[in-house]
Order: structure tokens, then sequence, then C-alpha cells
């Protein structure tokens, strides 16, 4: 199921934000100390939460139910420790059995069921079960559509309704004869619009469905500003809420406004009331990398490994851990982190293949001086630190690099600088320069090239051009970062569509 892997992070950032409300049906009664604890578990204090539940968990009251079904997948994928959740795996189902003989009358036994079956997705997901994930989404889907058909006015069945929309709307044209069979039906309009009525029509229900609708811009179309915006204040709003300033950092990296994200990770709320969360210091010393200050990003990522129980992010973080050494010119010292790659962790998310990719190529043909160029620039350009980055590559040239490999991320570097800085006429000749030093041997700097000129056409409103370079982007066929590649383009395309369609 390619399309579920793809899905992952959207699943990973979502499943936080299941929701409950005021339920008059005895069976899924909000009581004040649910209330209390399910507020708590969404902060992070896991532990308070549970506390504050354990009365009511045995009373076979739904609300309970989801709850600490909630608390044990926070625990999961904050920890990703592999022998707690063989420990805890037969927990859906049991749950989804105390679910099923609770009132069929109300709907809340449909949604939480359907809740149950998601957040079990992306855990089996993470855990490398991605068939039985697979089925709790379909499954999922069923429960949410008949529920939507039972009661049209229960808002929060088009909060989680809306979402599947989406990620059906996602999936790639090959694929959708797969969804059709299953009989899977929706699309992003659709389901976008589902989450905005919920938006707009229930308060109880509104801060969590604009969030959804935010981190699926983030990470299915594009973050706008406005976006940025709107969830740096959301954040502002919520000082004490842990969960809210990790969802910040990731969004704000990714958009490659990291000082901004180090001042959400900095004012982080810490303390034993909320759950160890060592990826905070992983994505703290990528920021510090991005900033060259290598020896506290060394500190950060060690600080990670000590913390982590998971196997992904391993292979990275050793990596990064040489870089902090080699970009410093302290090979002796960078050299026996590069060596662990490929002894750590495993090689499932892309930045643990990127990695895993470059220890085998330095240790098989070695790296040319002016690699340490072109990993400065990219490195500072991650993190919007846009003059840094031209600064860096300001005395080269393409003819200053031997390797085709070199001079094909030279440009790249170079039109992704422009790009982000908003010149895009500037950024223009370097991607397509990199296209065509790309093709020969499939590098994914021609990949990414395309893609970003496919967002440059279609926000000049080319649509034909913008079609062009994302089905371009889509035919490279092997480079490590093809799945999100191929995604990205795969989204667009599909907004394209939808929009040439809209009268």
């Amino acid at each position: 199921m390619t399309y579920f892997r793809a899905m992952r992070i959207i699943l990973f950032l979502w499943v936080w934000v299941g929701v409950v409300g005021l339920v008059q049906a005895a069976d899924f009664e909000l009581t004040p100390n649910l209330q209390r604890g399910y507020t708590d578990v969404l902060k992070l204090k896991v532990q308070e939460g549970r506390r504050m539940i354990a009365g009511e968990v045995a009373s076979q009251n739904g609300v309970a139910i989801y709850i600490d079904n909630l608390a044990d997948m926070v625990t999961l994928l904050v920890s990703d420790d592999r022998k707690l959740y063989e420990q805890w795996a037969d927990r859906e189902d049991q749950r989804l059995d105390l679910l099923r003989n609770l009132d069929a009358g109300s709907p809340w036994q449909r949604f939480t069921q359907a809740e149950v079956r998601l957040h079990w997705a992306f855990v089996k997901l993470k855990f490398g079960q991605e068939v039985s994930a697979s089925w709790d989404v379909i499954r999922a889907y069923k429960l949410l559509e008949e529920n939507r058909k039972k009661f049209p006015g229960f808002l929060p069945t088009y909060k989680s309704l809306g979402l599947l929309h989406v990620m059906i709307g996602a999936v790639p044209d090959n694929y959708t004869w797969v969804t059709r069979m299953l009989g899977l039906r929706g699309n992003i309009r659709q389901g976008l619009q589902e989450i905005r009525t919920v938006v707009q029509r229930d308060t109880l229900f509104q801060t969590e469905a604009r969030l959804i609708d935010l981190l699926i811009r983030a990470y299915v179309l594009k973050f706008s500003a406005a976006d940025a915006g709107n969830l740096k204040t959301m954040v502002q709003d919520n000082p004490d809420n842990l969960l809210l300033h990790f969802f910040a950092t990731s969004v704000l990296m990714k958009d490659a406004q990291s000082e901004d994200a180090l001042a959400f990770l900095n004012k982080r709320p810490t303390g034993p009331d909320y759950l160890p969360f060592p990826i905070l210091e992983y994505l703290k010393a990528d920021i510090l990398v991005q900033k060259a200050q290598y020896a506290q990003a060394a500190g950060s990522y060690r600080a990670f490994i000590n913390q982590y129980k998971g196997v992904n992010f391993l292979k990275d973080t050793y990596y990064k851990l040489f870089l902090c050494y080699w970009l410093n010119d302290d090979d002796t010292r960078a050299l026996p982190y590069l060596r662990q790659v490929g002894s750590v962790g495993s090689a499932v998310v892309e930045s643990d293949k990127a990695a895993q990719k470059f220890a085998e190529s330095y240790f098989k043909k070695g790296v040319s001086a002016r690699q340490k160029i072109l990993m400065k620039a990219r490195l500072a350009t991650d993190g919007g630190y846009y003059e840094t980055a031209l600064t860096t590559l300001r005395p080269y040239a393409e003819s200053s690099f031997s390797l085709t490999s070199e001079k094909a991320e030279f440009n790249y570097r170079k039109g992704r600088i422009y790009q982000r800085r908003g010149d895009a006429d500037e950024a223009i000749p370097f991607f397509e320069r990199s296209i065509s030093l790309s093709e020969a041997n499939q590098l994914s700097y021609g990949a990414t090239s395309a893609l970003q000129l496919g967002y440059i056409h279609q926000q000049n409103r080319n649509p034909a051009k913008a079609r062009s370079y994302f089905q371009k982007a889509l035919s490279y066929k092997k480079h490590e970062y093809k799945n999100s590649i191929d995604n990205k383009a795969r989204a667009a395309l599909n907004e394209l569509s939808t929009d040439s369609s809209t009268p």
C-alpha cells in the first residue's frame, strides 16, 4: 500500500487531534474528569490525564474508552517504543469490542470506533504493519460514511471524514481503481470544505478542525504566509500545550522558518508532568546545524540518542553528528560517526535512506572537498538563512565543480535560494540547468527542480507549463526522495485538474 506509506506524515500529525465533546447519551457521557483528562492527554500530560480518567475507564463509558486509547497512541507515537507497542497491540480489538456493545443509536458509537481504528492505523504504519493499517483506514472510512448517512447533522463526522476525503483525493491516478473497488470516494476540495464547515459551524471543534486544515496545507497542499501566521497564533494562545509547540516547530522547519521554529522550541513547556519527547532534541539539533552552531548541535544529537527508544532517525542522527565535525574540518572526529550509520536503526524514513546512501558513497568513492560548500549552502537554505546560503555560494560557479552531480546540485541550490527569496525569474534558469544535468543519471536534483518549476508556473497562472513540470518530476524513476516528491507532484496535478474543471 504505497499510498498509505506516503500519507504517513499526515496521519502522524492528525492522530493527535481526535476529539470528544458534549454528549447526551449515557454510554458516551462526558464528565468533568474525562474532559480534563482528554485535555491533559492532548497537551502531552499523559500521566495526569490517565489519573483523571482512571475511575471511569472501567465503567465502559465510550468517552473514557476513547481517551484511554488516545493516551496509548500518544505514548507510542512519541516514544517509538517497539517493545511497548508489542505489549499493547491487542488493545485495539479490546476497545473496539467495548465500543460496539454501546448505544448504536448514538453517533458517537461509530465515530469513536473510526477514531480508534485511525489511531492504530498510524501506529501500525510506524511499526511496519502496512497491510493491517490500510484495512483499518478502510474500515474507519466505512464507519464514518455510515455515520454521515444516519446522522447527517453530526459535525464531528465531517471533521474526520473530511480528512479521509483529502487523503483519497491525493491518491495517485494509477491507484484510483483500488479506491473505487473498495468503495472509497472523495476529493481534496470536498474534504477541505467538510473540515471548514466544522470550523465555521461548531465552536467546540473549531480549533481542532482549524489545525487539521493547516496540517493538510503544510503536508499535502501549499503552506502560505497566512497559514503560518494562523499556526503561530494557535500556539501562542496555548502556551502550556507541548503538542502544539511540536506542530509549530516541525511545520515551520519544513517551511524554512527555522528561526521561528527555534523560538517555539525554546519556549515549549517542560517538566515532569509532560511525556518525554526526545524528537524535539533532534529537531533542535537540526536547526543548530543549519545555523552552523556545530558544537551545540552535536550535544543535542547526543541527548536525542540517549533518550530515544525507537529505530527511525538514528542513521540520520549519526550522519549529522558526522557533519558537525566534518563541516568544521575535523575529519578525525567525524569519520567514526559516519561508520556507524550502516549499523544503527533502520532505513525506512527518507532521511535515514539518504544518510545511508551518503555513507555508502563516501566509503566507496569518497567525496570532493567542494561537497562541504554545497552542504553548508543546503543547510542554510533549509533553515531559511538565505543570505548566509547565498554568501556561501557567491564565490563559485558551475565550473568550480568537477562532478556532474555537484554541478546539478549547485544549480538547484542557487535556484532554491532565489525562489525562496521571492526572485522566481532569477531562479528559473538555475532549475532548468539542474534538470538538464540530472536527466542522464536520474539525479534527485532534477526531480526537485522540476517540482519547483511546476510551482513557479502554477503561481504564474500557466497551468500547461506547470503540468508539464509536475509530470517531469514524476518521470524520475529512482532517487532517495521519490516518495515525497511524487506525492507533492501528484497533489499539485490533482489541484490543477480540479481548478480546470471548476466553472
